[in-house]
């Protein structure tokens, strides 16, 4: 087996949603409830009646970004979540597929271009504990430090946290992401399974990436990646404005 195949199964196998497992977010903590307005937990109906989850962002009143690889049949998307167990305030929103807009150069197979608007099938109403986040564009210089938030597997479960958690990365260059054309962190925790579609937010509060997947070094470590949202700023207005 070349190489590139081994690679691309080896990411494909680190694919941060629940259908496999992944790296754990270890040194990571429970978020301030509702300091993070723009999180969102999507809840996947698959097509094979099974209900997986992945993590997501709001940008305004009618969409929410994610990654390309947390595709399903249809979705519910939890906005103003903090506590699973605890949904008095939380609004629910439906989205068919046909409402899900992965990036045409989405490639599965490498994880390329992993990202995907979905429009709200209602608007979501704005307040305390449901806003929107701000994009990274272009001009923007490249971030160092950021958070990744989810309610993703924690270092002591394999299983989705009910709170929502968040962790500090630290971004580096990794060749296979300066490659590939992604945001690459290198820490000790990092987001888990899970936490696929959620925001890479750095310093200025901007929203710079999708988390992706993440693959094992020989070491034992894990490189995880991020698609960048700057690069897809055209398309995103795309989408957005024709839809």
């Amino acid at each position: 087996m070349s190489v590139h195949c081994i690679l691309a199964i080896l990411i494909l196998v680190m694919t941060l949603d629940d259908q496999v497992y992944s790296g754990k977010i270890t040194g990571g903590h429970e978020a301030v409830p509702h300091s993070r307005p723009y999180m969102v937990l999507l809840e996947r109906y698959m097509s094979d009646g099974q209900k997986k989850y992945c993590g997501g962002f709001l940008l305004n009143e009618d969409f929410v970004m994610t990654a390309a690889h947390c595709h399903a049949k249809s979705y519910r998307v939890f906005l103003g979540l903090h506590n699973y167990n605890k949904q008095n305030e939380v609004q629910h929103v439906n989205v068919p597929g046909e409402n899900a807009f992965p990036q045409k150069g989405y490639d599965e197979a490498e994880l390329k271009n992993d990202i995907m608007l979905l429009k709200l099938s209602t608007k979501a109403v704005l307040n305390k504990n449901v806003k929107p986040i701000d994009l990274a564009d272009r001009d923007d210089r490249s971030p160092k430090s950021c958070i990744v938030s989810g309610w993703g597997s924690t270092e002591n479960s394999k299983h989705p946290s009910p709170k929502l958690l968040e962790v500090n990365v630290t971004l580096v260059e990794n060749e296979m992401c300066v490659k590939e054309n992604k945001y690459c962190s290198k820490d000790k925790g990092g987001p888990g399974q899970g936490d696929s579609g959620g925001p890479l937010v750095c310093e200025d509060g901007k929203a710079y990436g999708v988390v992706s997947a993440s693959k094992l070094n020989p070491d034992g470590s894990a490189i995880y990646s991020y698609t960048k949202i700057p690069d897809n700023r055209d398309w995103i207005g795309f989408i957005m404005k024709h839809n």
